[in-house]
């Protein structure tokens, strides 16, 4: 119950984005920033969020973050601004970073050995249904309700699962051994926010500011001295010897360029369907389904690929996917309806659903029974990162081709600010004005952005493959290790 609200809130939240844009006046960057507030601290949180449930054990802590979840998820359902929807987006990612590794970490004292494997299973398709469910669930309650609704949902779920943790989790101790790294703590939070903070000011002020590449700089060198940091302390966050092993190292990194330019494309697809092609949020959430139907259905059939071809074939035929899927997206003008969507979006999903399972098995097959839980902390911290970069450095150069591109002459100042913050608003300013022409220069702008944004992600898709070639391991290594593995994983 409690990854479930993780999983619609890391969706959810995108097919509201053409709604908060009119009715807060939000900006693009605010925009960016209701996602990225989210994955931010959920990932700034995890490696912490771990370290103290080996330290103080899980239950208590679990019934603490439903609890900071639920409670978040009412203070953003009546949000009145884009800063106070953001800050409660960051309490409630807060609470998210503590319910992923504590629930996995309670597989181990719930289930038997002979069970953990099917307990594993569960848990990672509880963090997948979340992420088709968010778009739909979304989209019907923006049609028949306030965009608050789309936070309200998660209040039941986590009562349920705070009343099942109560009743059905033993109170287990903890370790109560080893100190806490503060400062390790302290500077990997600090790092990612500079950096991604960074990513997302270039948006607004462009990368000449000096204020951009101020923060760019400030994130790298915080996360360079953590990473020094983390091997010359008695009780370090993370355990950087995972990185001497290929198969953790490229399977993470791999994820992450997956994850990479999922996460921007599942930013710019509702505004393409609502700015662009009139639908409403509902009718947004449906036409998510081709791209999360592929992945579905090629993430079920990855495994025996894998088992099959090996690895590096099933990656590298997902990544080229991938790629011509997102370039035959670029090609989507203001004209085209969504028939061509529906085939672009379809081959995405396809490709995505062939990279990201068997990727994430293999970095989680090369970890030993005692650095399981540090290990799966570390994929899920590059996986987020790489989400909220993604969805920064995207949105930029979506936001400059948009502002570059639509025809605000003639119109006063403070409605042209409006009509290039994003493509929503300018339609909606279109209506009010009965200015057609305002819109069609909105729309064409912001397909133009569209294009030169999915270009970016075949061109990660591409350099993706060329790096699966290269460095993946072949049939031999892929089919002898997943049992074992498996094993490893549910064991730690």
């Amino acid at each position: 119950m409690s990854l479930l609200t993780v999983g619609l809130d890391l969706t959810v939240l995108n097919v509201a984005v053409p709604t908060l844009a009119v009715d807060l006046g939000a900006t693009t960057t605010q925009l960016q920033w209701f996602g990225n507030a989210y994955t931010l601290a959920l990932a700034a949180l995890l490696l912490p969020a771990g370290l103290l449930g080996d330290r103080f054990g899980p239950k208590k802590l679990l019934l603490g973050a439903l609890a900071v979840f639920g409670l978040a998820s009412l203070w953003c359902a009546y949000a009145g601004s884009p800063g106070e929807l953001i800050a409660a987006r960051v309490v409630l990612g807060a609470g998210a970073a503590f319910l992923i590794p504590l629930s996995l970490s309670l597989l181990n004292i719930l289930f038997p050995p002979e069970e953990r494997a099917k307990a594993l299973t569960t848990w990672v398709l509880a963090t997948f249904v979340g992420i088709p469910l968010g778009p739909l669930l979304g989209g019907w309650l923006l049609d028949h309700f306030a965009w608050g609704s789309v936070f309200l949902i998660n209040v039941p779920l986590t009562a349920v699962g705070v009343v099942a943790v109560l009743f059905l989790v033993p109170l287990t101790r903890g370790s109560g051994r080893g100190g806490i790294d503060y400062p390790g703590i302290a500077l990997s939070a600090a790092g990612l926010v500079a950096l991604t903070y960074g990513f997302v000011h270039a948006g607004e002020h462009g990368w000449t500011d000096p204020v951009t590449y101020g923060l760019v700089a400030l994130g790298a060198v915080l996360l360079a001295v953590f990473c020094w940091t983390q091997t010359r302390v008695a009780a370090p966050l993370t355990d950087l010897a995972l990185f001497r092993e290929p198969r953790f190292v490229w399977g993470a990194v791999l994820a992450t360029v997956a994850s990479f330019a999922l996460m921007g494309l599942l930013f710019v697809l509702p505004q393409l369907f609502q700015a662009v092609q009139g639908a409403d949020a509902l009718q947004t959430g449906v036409r998510l389904l081709p791209l999360i139907g592929g992945m579905l259905i090629s993430a079920k059939i990855a495994e025996r690929l894998v088992t099959a071809f090996g690895v590096r074939v099933v990656v590298t035929g997902g990544f080229v996917l991938l790629a011509a899927g997102l370039g035959w997206g670029s090609t989507t003008s203001a004209a085209s309806g969504y028939g061509l969507t529906i085939g672009w979006e379809t081959v995405i999903g396809l490709g995505t659903g062939c990279t990201l399972p068997p990727l994430m098995s293999m970095a989680m097959g090369a970890l030993t029974e005692g650095r399981s839980g540090a290990g799966s902390a570390l994929i899920q911290v590059l996986r987020q990162v790489g989400g909220t970069i993604g969805v920064a450095v995207l949105g930029t150069v979506l936001n400059g081709v948009y502002r570059d591109g639509v025809d605000v002459q003639g119109l006063p100042a403070p409605v042209a600010a409006a009509v290039r913050g994003s493509a929503s608003a300018a339609v909606a300013v279109a209506g009010k004005l009965h200015l057609p022409g305002l819109a069609e220069s909105a729309r064409a702008a912001f397909t133009d952005g569209m294009a030169a944004t999915l270009w970016v992600c075949a061109g990660l898709g591409v350099a993706g493959a060329l790096l699966a070639v290269v460095v993946l391991p072949g049939r031999a290594v892929a089919a002898a290790q997943p049992r074992e593995s498996e094993h490893d994983v549910v064991a730690g």
